[in-house]
Parts: C-alpha cells; sequence; structure tokens
C-alpha cells in the first residue's frame, strides 16, 4: 500500500497489540451507550486527490476511507488485523488446500437494497483482473486462470472462481495460498457493485466536493445495528496551525498528522505507532548501465548509510519489517568508499566505459524540500566513483502517478504491507506484478515466491520468503531507509473504537462518539 508522506521493534507491535486489546475489551462496558448521543465525526487528512474506486485505490487514506464504504469477504479487526468475516459467514478448505468455498451472508445488500450474491463477488473480482488500472489485481495470481485472464491470454469463464448458487463462492488455486484468508480483507478484493454510487459497506458517499467528503451510513449494511455513527466529514487540509486550532477547539475529532505540536493543548491525543511498512530508494533498472547489478552494488557500497538514515525513527537495513519467525537477513549497513571505487572499476571493465569518464545517473524527487538531502548526500558519495547525479522534480501529489513513464534511474518510495505477510512486499518485485515499479527481473526471484505460497508451514515459508529477500538485496535493487511511524492526532476518550495497529487501519465501522465525562475541579482545599 502506498503510504502517505510520513514524519518498529517487534516489541513494539506486541506492546501496542496488548494495550489496544486490553482498551477492546474495557469499551465492551460501554456498548449500551454506543448508539446513543452520536453525531457526525469530523476528521481532517492531509491533502490528496482521493481515488474512490477499490480497484485502483492505493493510497493509506483511501483505504480508510474504503473501509467504510465498502466490504468483501473479510474485513480487518481493528486491534489484531485478524481477518473478520464480512460478507462471509463463514469458509471451508478442502484436504488438498487449494479449494476455497465460501458461504455468503443471506442479508446482505447493496446499499440500493439489492441483494449481494456470490455472482457479486464473482463479478466484482473478475472485473478487477480485468482492468489494465488496478494495482493489486496480481495477487490474485494465486486463482486457477487468473494470471491468464488478467494478462488477455485466458477466458473469463475459465477462471476458478464459480458461484454454486446465490450462497455459495468457490474459489479454486492452482497453488495452496496460506495468506488467502488475510489477503481477502484489503479494500481491493471487496464487492463493487456494476451500478456507480452504490456501496457494499457500513456507509454510502453522499458527496465529494472540493476535497471534502461526506460519508452517511448505510441504512441497508447488514451489520447496520452495530454501526454507531449516523455520518463522517471528511476534508483536506496542509495547513498544521489551521489543523491543530480546528482539534482544540473539538471543530475536528481526528486529525491524520500535519498539526502545529507545540499549540496542541491535549498533548495525550498525539498517537504515534509503528507500521508495517518501508521507505526506501529503488532502481527503476531501465537505462544503461544501472540495469546491470555490478554498477548499483558499486553505488550502495559508496552510500553513507548512516546518514541516509538519520532522521528515521526506525531505521531500515532490510526491506521487510521483522515478523516472528523471519529469518534474518543481511542488509545495508556499513559504507566502504575503497570497496565502492574497486567494484566500479571491475563493472566499467566489463561494460567498456573508461575510467575517467563521467556516468550519468538521475534521481527522481518530488518538490518537498526535506528530500533535498538524498541529492546533496547521493551527490557527493557517487562523485569519487565518477558517478554525475542529476536531480528531476516533480509536484508531491502527481510523483507516484509519474513512476511509470519517468526515465529517471532512482526513485523514493514509501510501502505499507498490506496484509501481515513478506509477500505483502515480496511482491513488488515479481516479474509479473501490477505492483511492480522496477523493471528489474530475476527467474530466481519469481521462483523462490512460488515455492514459498506453496509451503503451509509459516516457519519453512518465512525460509524461502528470506532467500528471496536477500537476493533482491544482493542485486542492489533497493535502499531500505526507515520503517514509518503512523502519526494521529485524535482523543480515544472521546472517540471509541479507534485502536493503533501496524496497518494504520482503523475501520469506520467501529468508530463511535462515547457518552461525554463532565469532570468539575474542585477549588476548594481544606487545610
Amino acid at each position: 500500500m502506498m503510504n502517505k508522506p510520513f514524519l518498529k521493534t517487534t516489541a513494539l507491535l506486541f506492546a501496542l497489540l496488548f494495550a489496544s486489546t486490553a482498551a477492546l475489551f474495557a469499551e465492551e462496558a460501554e456498548k449500551s451507550d454506543k448508539l446513543e448521543n452520536q453525531r457526525t465525526l469530523n476528521m481532517i487528512d492531509f491533502l490528496h486527490d482521493y481515488d474512490l474506486n477499490p480497484h485502483t485505490s492505493a493510497y493509506t487514506s483511501e483505504a480508510q476511507i474504503m473501509t467504510g464504504l465498502y466490504e468483501g469477504l473479510y474485513s480487518y479487526n481493528p486491534v489484531t488485523l485478524e481477518p473478520v468475516p464480512a460478507l462471509a459467514e463463514s469458509f471451508k478448505v478442502s484436504r488438498s488446500r487449494v479449494r476455497w468455498t465460501f458461504t455468503i451472508r443471506k442479508n446482505a445488500k447493496f446499499s440500493d437494497g439489492s441483494a449481494i450474491t456470490a455472482q457479486s463477488v464473482r463479478e466484482s473480482w473478475l472485473n478487477l483482473l480485468a482492468n489494465p488500472a488496478a494495482s493489486y489485481s496480481s495477487l490474485l495470481d494465486c486463482i486457477d486462470g487468473a494470471e491468464a485472464y488478467r494478462t488477455g491470454s485466458g477466458k473469463r469463464d475459465s477462471v476458478g472462481i464459480v458461484a454454486k448458487n446465490a450462497s455459495t463462492l468457490i474459489v479454486t488455486l492452482n497453488t495452496p495460498a496460506p495468506h488467502f484468508q488475510r489477503l481477502l480483507c484489503h479494500h481491493a478484493f471487496s464487492v463493487v457493485p456494476a451500478k456507480p454510487n452504490v456501496y457494499s459497506g457500513a456507509f454510502t458517499l453522499k458527496s465529494y466536493e472540493n476535497g471534502v467528503l461526506e460519508l452517511v451510513k448505510n441504512p441497508k449494511y447488514w451489520d447496520a445495528a452495530s454501526v454507531a455513527l449516523p455520518s463522517i466529514h471528511i476534508e483536506q487540509s496542509g495547513d498544521p496551525d489551521e489543523n491543530t486550532y480546528a482539534f482544540n477547539t473539538g471543530a475536528a475529532d481526528w486529525v491524520t498528522g500535519n498539526i502545529e505540536p507545540k499549540s496542541l493543548i491535549n498533548s495525550s491525543a498525539v498517537c504515534m505507532a509503528a507500521e508495517y511498512g518501508t521507505q526506501f530508494l529503488f532502481f527503476k533498472c531501465e537505462n544503461q548501465p544501472w540495469n546491470t547489478a555490478e554498477f548499483r552494488q558499486a553505488l550502495l557500497a559508496a552510500v553513507p548509510w548512516a546518514e541516509l538514515r538519520s532522521k528515521a525513527v526506525v531505521a531500515a537495513e532490510t526491506l521487510i519489517y521483522p515478523l516472528p519467525l523471519y529469518p534474518s537477513v543481511t542488509g545495508y549497513k556499513d559504507t566502504d568508499a575503497d570497496e565502492a571505487l574497486d567494484l566500479m572499476k571491475k563493472a566499467r571493465a566489463k561494460a567498456g566505459i573508461p575510467e575517467k569518464k563521467e556516468i550519468e545517473i538521475i534521481i527522481a524527487l518530488s518538490e518537498e524540500e526535506s528530500e533535498t538531502r538524498f541529492y546533496d548526500m547521493l551527490s557527493a558519495a557517487w562523485k569519487p566513483l565518477g558517478v554525475k547525479v542529476t536531480a528531476q522534480r516533480t509536484p508531491v501529489e502527481s510523483y507516484l502517478s509519474n513512476i511509470k513513464n519517468w526515465k529517471a534511474d532512482v526513485f523514493l518510495y514509501s510501502w505499507i504491507g498490506d496484509f501481515a505477510e513478506p509477500l505483502a512486499f515480496l511482491e513488488l518485485f515479481r516479474t509479473e506484478s501490477k505492483l511492480r515499479e522496477t523493471t528489474w527481473t530475476s527467474k530466481e526471484y519469481d521462483a523462490l515466491l512460488d515455492e514459498a505460497s506453496g509451503i503451509s508451514d509459516t516457519a519453512e515459508r518465512y525460509k524461502v520468503f528470506a532467500k528471496a529477500e536477500q537476493l533482491l538485496l544482493d542485486e542492489a535493487v533497493i535502499m531500505p531507509i526507515s520503517h514509518p511511524v503512523s502519526f494521529h492526532i485524535i482523543d480515544t476518550k472521546v472517540v471509541g473504537g479507534w485502536y493503533s495497529n501496524a496497518l494504520d487501519i482503523h475501520p469506520f465501522k467501529y468508530l463511535y462518539l462515547k457518552k461525554p465525562q463532565i469532570t468539575v475541579q474542585n477549588l476548594v482545599f481544606a487545610k
């Protein structure tokens, strides 16, 4: 999931999980009051042009909105992120582990009152596969016939998604996929109707004008009785002073970062949490000689890693944030100028490039002033290698959309895993992945991902994934920088159902406003 601009240790993740789970049980006592005295929840998000099509949207802010407008077979538990039955009330897996049978809720309806059936799910997924702009469609390649249909070499009716009847959906995989249930929590696999302005989630979109979204409760939603908020107002703002004033005065209940900390009255409302994500620089591997591993390896040996990560809250030496049972891999930590010179000399000789010939490399950055430091430090580090760094810049709001057609060599990227599995990161570099931005390709890498997907034992599967990550790092395709930290301003004494978690997803259906607690300060003291 492409991340918004941002300002992890495993122990921290578990600490947050424990604290949030305790809070969840504590709030059970408030359920009797949950549906009373509710009003519109007011939220301020960062500046961004929303893509409200679940099949093509990719930002974390869009993912948050999708939790309210659309729903799939499963949704995220707001605390643990474990799959929670949504439109599917139950499922079973065959002994071979490739046939999944889902039972759709009989009371599931779209916002226009029409029934959500197994055929609705089938059509939505097939439409996703048929959409060239659907970034996440390749994650369904584990379904029999899905990749062939997605790439234009197979037929729609040959995909292993079958609606046996109105309430029974049968999905046949081409290989066991232990992550499949977790994958289906993602908004891309929601049930999206063919009709416009019709929704499958707890809310509907009343309006979207001038960057302001108005969401209202969906009375046709199958679990509408549990949804407390009547509406949600979301507006965009890049002014930290205005955002802070809005929160201080109660005009905003939730601000997704971008505030003035010194002016914030309620400092306890600051919620920061480790995210299952990574910020990194990557080579597009399109232009010579940077499409050759030896040249990239020479550059990475010269990178001033400590300086590169100097502003990181949690520094990243590898791509994947450590998960329990995931083996350690050798990342990038040490700078060796002599080795860099030696590697560059050998790479030039092999490619027939004279030692004194200056080689240009283009780094693509947004117009954010903070990104200038990447240009400065890499220019200084690579100059002794005879490499001239040229920066090309574009407005931050169009940076990601420009990557595909941009002829630059190095790009800055942030990624939040969409499910707690290494594949959520490694899929970015698989040859046939729709999430792929680099042109780097490796048959060995692809084969390792295929091998891992067929292993049900978590520890053994992770060993194979670790081999794939090590190959990616050894090929010098990426430069890991940091693991992001989510930053929100929200008073959880006022807003219930909101919990810190590693994916920074807070499903709207669970949010509610708590009963105001009026306290009167005691100004009389006995002596």
